[in-house]
């Protein structure tokens, strides 16, 4: 099963794209799951939302929708892990509003935090199991095969990229798959379209992904412009999903 999506859903730069001009941005979400079956929820990095409001999300999310949510910063960047417990309550008691709406919880490692086995360890070791984790980690010291060892005993996927800057590394160390792509340009993150033939190649990879009876999770982060609403529809077409 691959799920397609965005990483968020609620822009104004997205009207007239996947939005009718002057949609109240109260509405975006019930236009958005009409064409798609996950979204990446962007906005909890930035402030976490009321357990209520995974409750309203539920309530509202259509029969096989899934929400992945990526961790909040106050976790990630400011404590980079560490002493992780508040946290983890919190985030354990949102994801069981969420109910059979669950997708994925993305771990985005800042691109300053260097490699900690120990550390990466101790987090995962406290998550519930019934959480499916994604780590994402942009500073290159966490490219190591002791790391991706690491990350199969626990049962979290490694992050796959696609970005200016970033390392493309095609491993998985989970039954599922999670790939975030921000976007073609060699400058900045968040823009740009990709190419007919980047999304083929994406496409190919993904379908390889399915044969080996992985579960796949794709969202692109490049929201400037409405191009990540272009590009999951195109790479949803070449995968007629």
């Amino acid at each position: 099963m691959t799920w397609i999506g965005t990483s968020g859903w609620s822009y104004d730069h997205w009207s007239g794209v996947l939005y009718p001009p002057r949609t109240p941005p109260g509405r975006r979400l019930d236009l958005y799951v009409r064409e798609f079956n996950t979204v990446e929820l962007n906005a909890s990095h930035y402030r976490w939302p009321r357990t209520t409001t995974f409750a309203g999300w539920r309530a509202r999310l259509p029969s096989g929708f899934r929400m992945s949510v990526k961790a909040p910063r106050g976790l990630t960047h400011a404590r980079k892990l560490d002493s992780p417990e508040i946290w983890i309550e919190r985030i354990a008691a949102s994801w069981r509003e969420l109910d059979d709406h669950r997708g994925v919880f993305l771990v985005q490692l800042p691109p300053t935090m260097e490699r900690d086995d120990e550390r990466l360890d101790r987090f995962l070791s406290q998550m519930p199991k019934e959480i499916d984790v994604a780590v994402e980690m942009r500073h290159p010291s966490w490219h190591d095969d002791e790391v991706f060892d690491l990350l199969c005993r626990h049962g979290a996927a490694y992050c796959v990229m696609s970005g200016p800057g970033l390392p493309r590394v095609l491993r998985t160390t989970s039954p599922l798959v999670y790939l975030r792509l921000h976007g073609p340009s060699d400058e900045r993150l968040y823009a740009g379209s990709y190419s007919d033939e980047e999304l083929a190649w994406w496409a190919a990879r993904i379908e390889e992904w399915e044969r080996a009876g992985k579960e796949v999770y794709a969202y692109f982060n490049n929201d400037l412009g409405g191009h990540a609403v272009r590009n999951a529809r195109h790479l949803r077409e070449l995968l007629r999903t």
